[in-house]
């Protein structure tokens, strides 16, 4: 293959990832409206956008796997490929911290009442606003953008901790079973979204060592999710 021909199978490569973030953005911005209003209509959408997720995933692992045993592509090259292999894994499994909420609407829609903290709705909106900056960062080569990112992690764990700590409350005052149950379903909920904003900063280093050929340790530790960061 020319050179300007293996250089647009990257390009399309990179459009294809593109294209799966923004499916798995969309996963989540309709897990976090089922989860607001309670709404399984919504939850089952997750579940069909997830499986569209799922499929550009395999698709572009073929697209790797073919490009790399019939291109045998040169150290940079390959670092761009193998990245994208890595950056497809962590996209899947944003999609399944999404689809991991949408499985507790119908538990939750069982307690309308449920004080839900307002900062769970918070968290939700700043992960998936990650998302979309490091994808931005990914299109363009923007590592200044990137590393940002990866260090506004920390603003995830604050919001995580905060959230924590109200449900540990409810949890303390709550004497009913099936209320205990729905009370920890929101920490479920919480930590999801917490875990898919640590999967946005390991996009975000790998966008870097796309452009560095280095991934940078930008992250602290968590004492919450016990993950050095």
């Amino acid at each position: 293959m020319p050179r300007q021909y293996f250089d647009q199978a990257l390009r399309e490569l990179r459009d294809q990832i593109l294209t799966m973030g923004s499916y798995v953005a969309e996963e989540l911005r309709l897990a976090m409206a089922a989860l607001e209003a309670l709404d399984e209509e919504a939850a089952r959408q997750v579940y069909e956008m997830d499986r569209s997720v799922n499929d550009i995933r395999f698709a572009i692992e073929e697209e790797c796997f073919t490009l790399i045993v019939t291109q045998q592509p040169a150290a940079r090259d390959l670092r761009l490929v193998f990245a994208a292999a890595n950056m497809i894994v962590d996209l899947e499994r944003m999609g399944d911290q999404a689809k991991g909420i949408a499985k507790l609407i119908p538990h939750l829609k069982r307690h309308p009442n449920l004080n839900r903290p307002p900062e769970l709705r918070q968290l939700g909106a700043l992960v998936h606003s990650l998302l979309n900056d490091a994808l931005r960062a990914y299109a363009e080569g923007d590592t200044e953008l990137s590393a940002s990112i990866a260090q506004r992690d920390d603003e995830v764990d604050a919001l995580y901790a905060n959230i924590f700590t109200n449900i540990m409350f409810q949890l303390a005052q709550a004497n009913d079973p099936e209320q205990v149950k729905a009370i920890y379903e929101l920490l479920r909920a919480a930590r999801e979204l917490e875990r898919f904003g640590d999967l946005v900063a390991n996009v975000a280093e790998r966008s870097i060592y796309m452009v560095t050929g280095k991934i940078p340790e930008l992250r602290a530790t968590s004492p919450l999710s016990g993950r050095g960061r």
